[in-house]
C-alpha cells in the first residue's frame, strides 16, 4: 500500500512539469516529466510484482 501512495505522489508532484511541457514548450520540464515516468514505470513493476508475489503465497 504504501508504493501505491509513492504513485500517487510522483503523479501529484510532476503535475506543474507537466503543464509547463504541453502550454509553455517548456524543454526542461519534458525532462522533469520523462524521468519522473521512468520513476512511475519501475514502482508499478514493483508493485505488480508484490501482487503476484501475494497472489501466488495463498
Amino acid at each position: 500500500m504504501q508504493k501505491f501512495q509513492q504513485v500517487k505522489d510522483l503523479v501529484a508532484s510532476i503535475e506543474a512539469d507537466v503543464t509547463k511541457f504541453y502550454n509553455q514548450n517548456n524543454g526542461a520540464a519534458g525532462t522533469r516529466v520523462r524521468k519522473s515516468m521512468q520513476d512511475l514505470k519501475v514502482l508499478a513493476g514493483e508493485i505488480r510484482k508484490e501482487i503476484t508475489e501475494k497472489k501466488n503465497s495463498k
